[in-house]
Formats: C-alpha cells, structure tokens, sequence
C-alpha cells in the first residue's frame, strides 16, 4: 500500500463527475484543493458528513479551497447522493477505481450486503479519505480511514486551514 507523503506530488487524478469530467491537474486554487473521499451512497456517516461539507462550501471557497467529493460509486449512486442528501453544491466524482484508490493510500471494502438505511452495499468500495492538495500538486494534508467513524469535522478542518495560512504552517509528517 502506497503511503503518500507531504510535501511530496500527488498522483494524477482524472476522474467523472456529475459536472462533467475533472483533473486535479487542471485545478488553480488560490490555497488547496481538497479531495473528499467518502463510501458512497450506502453509507449514513458520509450523508451527515457531506452534508456538514455543503453547508460550509462557501466558508471553504472564501479561503481558496477547491471542493471535491469522489467515491467509487457509479453515476447514478452519486446522483442520487447529491439529490436525495441535498448536496447539490458539491462537485460529485464518481467511479473511483481500484488503482485510483490503491494510488492515493485508500483503503478498500467487501460490500456486506443491506446497510441499516437499507441501501445494498456495492460489492467493493472505497473507505473515507481527505486530501488537502496545494496549488503545485503536493501534498499538504491526509486523513485516511478504514471505517466511516471519527472522521474529521469540517467546521475544525476550516479552522485549520485559517490556521496554515495566517501562520504560514508548514506541511507535516513528510519524514519517512
């Protein structure tokens, strides 16, 4: 498993989204782009969490901070998301691969069958992740999980990123 490391290039990252087709490359933030990994639209932790997100899009944007949230989900699992959780101001990336997901340091899941909102889980699926990638494609910031609990707040990741950029913080953990 890759373990990626700050400071360092990102791998690239082209992916679909319900807006058309979206590449980290072509992304000019004024601070970051964040990557938002979450399980898909089985999952009831990432409705509360993205949700969170939606609300503080635009606190994220007036800190230069480019949004994305990407699953493994097909198109119309995402679609759905984005409508019946009512996060229709999110770019949704969808159809998050095995090697996309492997690329990044992701963990991945076997579906378990019917969730407890009686969603059927897809037969694999990536765990939740957050990236905050700086404008030169390196990495600032990871947050990788193996389950969709103890996730980072987003009213604290806000913060954070007040934080870095008044104080000019440098990115951490980049030893190995």
């Amino acid at each position: 498993m890759v373990v990626l490391k700050p400071r360092t290039a990102t791998p690239e990252l082209v992916i679909n989204t319900l807006k058309g087709s979206w590449s980290l490359a072509q992304q000019t933030p004024e601070n970051f782009t964040m990557l938002v990994v979450y399980r898909g639209l089985h999952c009831p932790m990432c409705k509360n969490h993205l949700r969170e997100l939606s609300r503080l899009a635009d606190d994220f944007s007036a800190k230069g901070v480019n949004i994305i949230a990407l699953s493994s989900d097909t198109q119309e699992r995402a679609q759905l998301a984005s409508t019946e959780w009512e996060i229709e101001n999110l770019t949704m990336g969808y159809g998050l691969t095995v090697e996309q997901s492997q690329a990044w340091g992701l963990h991945r899941s076997a579906g378990r069958g019917v969730t407890s909102i009686g969603i059927e889980e897809p037969a694999e699926f990536t765990e939740p992740g957050l990236y905050l990638v700086r404008p030169d494609g390196t990495l600032y910031w990871s947050n990788i999980n193996t389950m969709p609990f103890a996730r980072p707040h987003f009213k604290e990741v806000l913060g954070a990123i007040e934080f870095a950029i008044t104080k000019n913080y440098p990115a951490r953990g980049e030893l190995i």
